[in-house]
């Protein structure tokens, strides 16, 4: 195996771009060549394949998004577009894949590897964090600094006015965005999909802190939250309790930016593993760094494995928020 093929897949996030170049220079400098595909499997289905050298990857580690483009593909889901996908890594003679994305693409990957034994390493991408078998997957820093500086904003405001913010982040059925920018924000309460939500509770709190001069308060919310979203759960604290509520949505915002420091550099450690992994022989795995060491497990660890929230980081938020 002397040619490997590369892309991105599923939602878009920050550190990509990062993963993409250090799989491509890592593979050069062992003398290997690199294909990227564009748009994901279905690109890999539409053979949009291209060779890819060191300055193709020059300048791009501090970008958002991915300069390989992303996509879903339901086409791919099928055998029919399987083997088509097949074909096409036989025809650009693509002895292994690195597949960089979230749950979905790495069960494209084990799809791949096991189905069509093709050699493939897939890398964590994601920022709701919650793929297993790595402590963080790439682009979830980046998404809770951003949200982060949301919250810090939003503060501002919610203070001048008086008034109780409810902000609502993404993660699909994941409230790690929540619980880190939640506490890194000083948030009075977080919503999260992995703990109950009880409004009676959040109101009492709120009327206690009312009592003792506090006027304003931040509320996250984790998108897939049981009570229903941010928007239902504002009408039922303002019915409650009288507040003048005010919600924000952040949504896709938390998707794009340059990434953090600690995106690029697990990007880059991640990418590099991949190929080396390829290289040593090792394949149908994930790479992930856990305990700050690289790991690696088989690819159907990442949807197996349910991964869980740190209780301790969430009971700390209860403490400090009261």
């Amino acid at each position: 195996m002397k040619k490997i093929g590369v892309l991105t897949s599923g939602g878009d996030c920050p550190g990509m771009n990062a993963c993409i170049r250090a799989v491509v220079r890592t593979a050069i400098y062992h003398r290997w060549k690199v294909a990227g595909i564009k748009s994901g499997f279905a690109g890999l289905i539409d053979g949009e394949v291209f060779d890819m050298d060191v300055s193709s990857v020059s300048n791009i580690i501090n970008l958002g998004g991915t300069i390989l483009k992303s996509a879903r593909s339901l086409e791919f889901k099928t055998r029919k577009g399987q083997a088509r996908a097949h074909r096409v890594i036989k025809k650009a003679g693509l002895g292994g894949m690195v597949v960089i994305g979230g749950d979905g693409s790495l069960r494209g990957a084990r799809k791949l590897a096991k189905t069509w034994k093709v050699p493939t390493v897939g890398v964590p991408a994601s920022i709701d964090n919650d793929i297993s078998g790595t402590d963080y997957s790439i682009g979830f820093d980046t998404a809770v600094n951003t949200a982060l500086e949301a919250i810090d904003r939003i503060r501002d405001t919610a203070t001048s006015h008086d008034r109780l913010f409810i902000i609502e982040v993404m993660g699909r059925e994941c409230g790690f965005i929540a619980l880190y920018a939640g506490l890194a924000g000083g948030a009075e309460d977080i919503l999260l999909p992995e703990t109950a939500t009880d409004l009676e509770d959040i109101c009492r709190k709120l009327e206690q802190g009312r009592k003792r001069g506090k006027s304003s308060s931040i509320i996250i919310v984790a998108e897939g939250d049981e009570a229903g979203g941010a928007f239902k759960i504002s009408k039922e604290i303002e019915q409650r309790t009288g507040y003048h509520v005010r919600v924000t949505v952040l949504g896709h915002l938390q998707r794009g930016g340059s990434p953090t420091a600690r995106d690029r550099i697990l990007a880059s450690r991640l990418g590099a593993a991949a190929v080396e992994m390829l290289i040593k022989g090792k394949h149908n795995l994930m790479v992930g760094v856990v305990s700050n060491r690289i790991k690696t497990y088989p690819l159907e660890h990442a949807w197996k494995c349910k991964k869980k929230i740190d209780r301790s980081l969430y009971k700390l938020t209860q403490i400090l928020a009261i």
